[in-house]
């Protein structure tokens, strides 16, 4: 199983994904951006490594959010989800088209891979219930 993490910003009442370029399996699809865990690397500071490395920016771990399983025929990948918190520096974009901060309300709006679905619905619906 793949391994990989996935940045879950969040600003006001908005999160932050992102599209993939026009090359691989997923091309074109909305996704909370992150990437492959290394060898040796633990899961908070591959998603600092990578969001660096993708938008230029800086952001702190807050917190697991949630775990997404899917299987490919080649074999299975699990995203392991991080709440983060923006901290520094401007976007741009090394590896998306495109990116945007979505209202999370609408993030039924938007194709996500396959993986990032239930990360999605997930999110969505822990922002629509109601405080008890």
């Amino acid at each position: 199983m793949l391994d990989v993490t996935a940045a879950v910003i969040i600003r006001d009442d908005t999160v932050f994904i992102a599209k993939k370029g026009p090359h691989g399996r997923f091309a074109h699809l909305w996704e909370f951006p992150g990437g492959k865990i290394e060898d040796g690397e633990k899961p908070e500071e591959c998603i600092v490594r990578e969001i660096q490395e993708e938008f230029a920016i800086t952001i702190a771990v807050a917190g697991f959010f949630a775990e997404s399983i899917h299987t490919f025929p080649e074999g299975q990948i699990r995203v392991l989800a991080y709440y983060c918190r923006w901290t520094g520096g401007e976007i741009s974009a090394a590896e998306h088209e495109d990116y945007r901060w979505v209202p999370i309300g609408e993030l039924d709006q938007y194709c996500f891979a396959p993986a990032d679905i239930p990360l999605a619905a997930k999110l969505m619906q822990e922002r629509s219930a109601p405080a008890g």
